[in-house]
């Protein structure tokens, strides 16, 4: 599952460099997915919109068994 993650994530990626900013992938655990959000995105104060509706939404899509995505 982390391997499907982390292959839709670098789906992501490219418009989030856009903007100045990046994700990692820190853990999976039972379908939550944590990351941190790095450089523009880390102090963005849309970075709650873009983790749910952004990296989230599509990780549940590539991935359906992802329950989640939080930030740390």
């Amino acid at each position: 599952m982390r391997e499907k993650i982390e292959k839709a994530i670098n789906i992501i990626r490219p418009a989030l460099k856009a903007d100045g900013g990046d994700v990692e992938l820190i853990d999976v655990t039972n379908g939550i997915v944590t990351v941190k959000l790095l450089g523009a995105c880390a102090g963005c104060p849309s970075s709650q919109m873009t983790l749910k509706m952004g990296i989230e939404r599509r990780l549940k899509e590539e991935v359906p068994e992802v329950k989640e995505v939080i930030a740390i």
